[in-house]
């Protein structure tokens, strides 16, 4: 039997927490900074969470379901 891959793409935009949380790096942080405020960009340095409506899917994408 040959190996199940993992989803390459996903396994660079996801991590996993200790506790289990599945975390990523929120969107629009890359350029064009100057006209969004210091507050906006800020908020943007936090991880998301992944919502537990899209678990199932991210885990079966990085094969740990």
């Amino acid at each position: 039997m040959p190996k199940v891959k993992t989803n390459s793409s996903a396994k660079k935009r996801f991590k996993i927490t200790g506790t289990g949380e599945i975390t990523f790096q929120r969107a629009f942080k890359r350029h064009i900074l100057t006209k969004k405020s210091k507050k906006r960009k800020r908020s943007l340095n936090k991880k998301g969470v992944v919502h537990h409506a899209n678990q199932d899917f991210v885990k079966r994408l990085l094969r740990l379901k």
